[in-house]
């Protein structure tokens, strides 16, 4: 087997996912960044990737105005949406925002959603998510949502390390799909809140040498005790 990461070699490339998959299993990391076998791909979200898709539209309607977007004014945001030669690669799922890590040797990047510039010149991250639940959405201490703060923090950090103002807050634009409409009649009605989250990422720095440290060994690295993808491949070998 050709492995995909060779110690000392050319710098290589780590995404923002693969940042959060060394963090939910170090195992599966090792197997998918260095042995090149992945975990199984689950189904696209082709709902969520449209809700993206035309919230990206609305929000370059105001962008190309130079204007807030009501959303945005109704949330008292002092911001509008930034303009850059870039945000096209910014946007970009194999280009993304990105910074070579001299210590590691990796390129570190992620493709955002959106950036807002507030009044003092500051850049706020913004990620586009979408779901569809009973009541308001916010963020919960569910493992999913640690990942989505881990994401924000990994964007605001990035930012920051390609000598950018970007302020601590950071923005979630929540779109919940309604399911208590009488009927459907072809079309799907969206909330649409904005929920504020305050990032840190003084731990990037030591998570990125915890993962070259991984990369260099030559020990496959244990499973996390949660990874239902590794139990699920020790009890295939088990059965047999």
């Amino acid at each position: 087997m050709k492995q995909l990461y060779i110690s000392d070699s050319k710098t290589f490339k780590i995404s923002r996912s693969k940042i959060d998959l060394f963090i939910d299993c170090p195992q599966c990391f090792y197997l998918d960044r260095k042995l090149g076998v992945s975990r199984p791909s689950g189904p696209p979200f082709t709902l969520n990737s449209a809700v993206d898709h035309l919230l990206k539209k609305e929000f370059d309607i105001h962008r190309a105005k130079n204007k807030a977007h009501p959303l945005m004014s109704e949330y008292k945001i002092k911001a509008v949406p930034f303009s850059h030669k870039n945000l096209n690669d910014w946007r970009n799922n194999f280009k993304g925002i990105q910074y070579h890590h001299p210590e590691s040797n990796f390129l570190i990047f992620g493709a955002i959603d959106d950036v807002w510039i507030n009044d003092s010149k500051e850049l706020h991250i913004v990620d586009y998510k979408a779901t569809s639940k009973a009541g308001e959405v916010e963020l919960t201490d569910a493992k999913y949502h640690d990942a989505y703060r881990r994401q924000m923090e990994i964007y605001q950090w990035l930012f920051r390390k390609n000598d950018f103002k970007v302020s601590n807050t950071g923005y979630f634009v929540y779109a919940n799909g309604q399911k208590d409409r009488e009927a459907f009649d072809a079309k799907l009605e969206f909330d649409v809140k904005i929920i504020p989250y305050q990032g840190k990422d003084d731990w990037i720095e030591s998570v990125i040498m915890k993962i070259k440290k991984c990369l260099d060994s030559d020990s496959i690295p244990p499973s996390s005790e949660i990874c239902e993808f590794c139990f699920y491949r020790k009890s295939v070998e088990a059965a047999f």
